[in-house]
């Protein structure tokens, strides 16, 4: 019995490969396990949702298919960004224009000008032209009138061909054509030609405009009037006869404040009402953008309202009007 050397006791393959595995070099590394995961049979095809007949978009995950999993989608430039509707502006869509309630046709009232009735206050801004600043090119103005809770009351646009605006600039005669929300035509109005070579006391140099409503009945004239220090002008009906007077200040240039080119009666005393000029910051000192704001009482007569809108055009050609800077040769 001296001669048999003790055996250790016999142990199964599978653990004694596990004694002589070499440990894993990772401290951190999970211990291994045998998966008991038996794949079944493939479910039913989920068809893609409406609105998207080659599937889903690449980035987003449908929880009704448990294949897809949410990976990450870089932003680029082939997958344009969406917006929520009505939450964010969408780009280069126009901005919609909210109109002022149509009245009622009145009688002894130009057609059109029935909006006026209501108002003791309106408002006249320029459109912005860039693209003359930047080619100076003189193109047609365009203004839009609006009363006092921002809603559109009517359109104004310059008629005029492009050899006029760009040989005779802030002289040059025009045309103007004054719309409503229905794009009809309700009022025009004309400036013509006016030598400014001779004196400026010289009748043939002062500047009008006529006012017709509708257009081709006149309705009254906006007269120029010389004066040394100040602007004068005469408002009449469609016979001539002066019915008020407009007076401006000494200084039609001022900077940095409003210009206020009060309406009068014709003996000056009484106030009727005023055509202002806003001072915009630099928008007014540099670019071609004006806006003005015209006070009148409300139960004035609805022609002479009409004249005095008509007159803020006229002063804006003569005293606001910039033509772009000439290329010096």
């Amino acid at each position: 019995m001296s001669g048999v050397v003790p055996t250790a006791p016999e142990q199964p393959a599978g653990e004694m490969e596990s004694q002589t595995k070499p440990p894993d070099p990772r401290s951190d590394a999970p211990p291994e396990y045998n998966s008991h995961f038996v794949p079944g049979p493939p479910g039913t095809a989920v068809p893609p949702p409406a609105g998207y007949p080659g599937g889903l978009p690449m980035g987003y995950y449908s929880p009704q298919q448990p294949s897809t999993f949410p990976l990450y989608q870089p932003v680029g430039g082939t997958h344009p960004v969406q917006y929520q509707p009505g939450k964010y502006p969408v780009p280069n869509q126009p901005v919609p224009i909210t109109w002022m309630p149509g009245p009622t046709p009145m009688a002894n009232c130009p057609p059109g000008l029935e909006y006026l009735v209501q108002l003791d206050n309106i408002h006249v801004l320029q459109h912005f032209e860039p693209l003359e600043m930047m080619t100076r090119f003189e193109t047609n103005n365009r203004y839009d009138i609006k009363n006092n809770s921002d809603q559109m009351v009517y359109i104004v646009t310059e008629d005029t061909d492009d050899f006029t605006r760009n040989a005779y600039r802030t002289l040059r005669p025009f045309i103007l054509r004054v719309t409503d929300c229905m794009g009809r035509e309700i009022m025009t109005m004309q400036r013509p030609f006016r030598c400014t070579c001779c004196c400026f006391c010289c009748p043939s140099a002062r500047q009008e405009l006529e006012v017709q409503c509708p257009p081709g009945i006149t309705i009254g004239f906006v007269a120029e009037h010389w004066n040394l220090c100040r602007a004068v002008y005469s408002i009449q009906n469609e016979k001539k006869e002066n019915v008020m007077r407009v007076r401006g200040p000494c200084s039609t240039y001022g900077c940095g404040s409003d210009s206020v080119f009060e309406v009068k009666s014709l003996d000056g005393v009484s106030n009727i009402g005023s055509i202002i000029r806003k001072w915009n910051g630099l928008l007014s000192a540099m670019a071609d953008a004006d806006h003005f704001d015209i006070h009148f009482p409300l139960d004035l007569d609805v022609k002479m309202k009409a004249m005095i809108f008509g007159a803020c055009f006229l002063i804006d050609f003569m005293y606001f009007e910039r033509s772009p800077p000439q290329r010096s040769r």
